[in-house]
């Protein structure tokens, strides 16, 4: 018996390559095989950078949001700051740049709260949140060509009734939340 529990699930990749490049996103073709069924088919895969989010707490303890069209849904979402991670860029560094970037708001003190896959079903990439703690705005907005974003602050109450009556929908920001709420002792109780 093997001491693999998922070795019955795991698909064999027999041929890889290349399909089209969209800029912020490649895709690629796999062809598996299951090793059990015998099962074989093709699979697309999106291949993207991976990517970071910001919580923002300010020294008063409210959150830093922002404002955004997003074409995909065609409205204007409620998030946090966040975005790619350049190529040979640490994860940390892309979160404090994205936070400066889309803000002006920098922090002295930084905690990593977690990660997740945002759609394994079909991408390659990873998403990490991050908790910037004591952020002060302190430089001028760089927004990317493109990008038109407004800044607000809201109390962490405020934010728990967004994420409740659905004014924060995105689910990779509601995923952000969601690690925050699982360090709530450490990190929102008394930051260190």
């Amino acid at each position: 018996m093997s001491d693999d529990p998922d070795r019955d699930l795991r698909w064999t990749v027999t041929a890889r390559e290349p399909a089209n490049d969209y800029r912020i996103f490649r895709t690629r073709r796999d062809r598996a095989r299951h090793p059990i069924t015998g099962a074989e088919r093709g699979f697309t895969v999106l291949e993207l950078a991976d990517w970071v989010n910001v919580i923002a707490l300010t020294e008063a303890r409210q959150v830093v949001l922002i404002r955004q069209w997003r074409h995909g849904a065609e409205r204007v979402t409620l998030e946090i700051p966040g975005g790619m991670v350049d190529p040979g860029e640490a994860a940390a560094v892309a979160a404090a740049r994205e936070l400066r970037e889309e803000t002006g708001y920098v922090a002295p003190r930084w905690r990593r709260l977690g990660e997740v896959s945002p759609n394994p079903a079909i991408q390659a990439n990873r998403l990490t949140t991050f908790l910037a703690l004591d952020a002060r705005r302190d430089a001028e907005v760089e927004l990317d060509p493109g990008e038109v974003i407004d800044v607000e602050l809201a109390s962490l109450d405020a934010l728990t009734a967004m994420l409740r009556d659905g004014r924060i929908d995105h689910a990779l920001v509601v995923a952000a939340f969601t690690h925050l709420m699982l360090h709530a002792g450490a990190a929102i109780a008394a930051p260190a």
